[in-house]
């Protein structure tokens, strides 16, 4: 693909993932222009290879304004809240700032563009590791997030079937530096590395590096087919093999304690209610404990393939996130 000095955009360019790509498109050779809400922290700007312009995904003149002059896009953005006190406002939020970021891009003819997604948009296999084969619908999508997610992957799919330039691709767990909000899994880093995990369920999940991420999201640019989507992910690890990890990391000892779901229940949703009164995220929902039922295992063997993607090994990337942290003085 040949480097002509137009403008690549990157929207949720402030965001854990949004910043990775950011950095790897400047490394690359890339003209970068960041999309920053106003009231989004700075925290993962500093030094920002290339140029800011502040608007909000929702907004469809900001977002005009923002793709003048732009050849590649990148459509990172996301409202990544597991909950929220309407849960609805999740749905709305994606779905709206997709379509007007997908309306955007058509309307300024850009030439291509990669769609953050999610495996959150993927029915998990019970039979072992899902791959991109199995996309769900909303009503199959376990939360809000989950269901956001699904109904804009598939408002994006609709429009590249009206002749949308769009690959898409879907990030399993990223973890590693620059966590800023935390993410959910950031949180449970944080919280087993402080010794504040005693126990856990029989859950799983895929891990990866979040920067081999962001060089999924430039091979996807590069290699993708229009119309595709293409998993983003590591290895997978069973939660109490990642929660051992993280306690020998820092010389703790490993949880051992592992808990039934159906207990717990209640305990969620009074979280969910405190959280509601504070205004502070409950650290464990009811939706959480109903995807905690399935292993989120998944197949990142298309993307090897096709785009010629790599994961490095996910204890790695336990430590970079683990060092990250503890810099930031979110460890102690």
């Amino acid at each position: 693909m040949d480097r002509r000095p137009d403008i690549t955009l990157v929207t949720g360019v402030s965001g854990f993932v949004g910043s990775a790509v950011a950095r790897i498109l400047s490394a690359r050779g890339h003209n970068v222009r960041g999309m920053v809400r106003a009231t989004s922290t700075r925290d993962n700007l500093a030094g920002f290879p290339g140029t800011l312009v502040e608007g909000d995904a929702r907004d469809f003149a900001a977002v005009t304004r923002a793709m003048q002059g732009v050849r590649y896009l990148f459509h990172v953005a996301a409202d990544y809240r597991i909950w929220a006190p309407d849960p609805e406002d999740i749905v709305r939020n994606n779905l709206s700032s997709t379509r007007i970021v997908m309306d955007a891009a058509r309307d300024a003819g850009v030439e291509r563009i990669v769609y953050t997604s999610s495996v959150a948009t993927l029915r998990p296999d019970p039979d072992g590791p899902a791959d991109e084969t199995r996309p769900a619908t909303p009503e199959q999508a376990v939360g809000a997030y989950k269901r956001s997610k699904v109904v804009a992957e598939r408002l994006v799919e609709a429009m590249v079937a009206e002749g949308l330039p769009a690959v898409i691709v879907n990030p399993s767990t990223p973890i590693g530096p620059r966590d800023v909000r935390p993410t959910p899994t950031g949180r449970i880093i944080v919280e087993a590395a402080n010794g504040r995990m005693p126990a856990f369920i029989d859950s799983g999940l895929n891990l990866v590096h979040v920067d081999d991420v962001a060089a999924g999201h430039v091979a996807a640019l590069e290699r993708g087919r229009i119309g595709e989507r293409y998993i983003l992910g590591g290895q997978d690890v069973a939660l109490g093999t990642m929660l051992a990890e993280i306690a020998n990391r820092v010389g703790r000892k490993p949880p051992t304690i592992r808990l039934p779901r159906g207990p717990l229940f209640p305990f969620a949703a009074a979280n969910e209610a405190i959280a509601r009164m504070t205004g502070r995220d409950p650290f464990l929902t009811v939706d959480s404990l109903r995807m905690a039922a399935h292993h989120m295992f998944f197949s990142s063997a298309k993307a090897q393939t096709e785009l010629g993607y790599t994961a490095r090994p996910w204890p790695g990337a336990v430590q970079d996130a683990i060092d990250w942290f503890r810099a930031s003085g979110a460890i102690r």
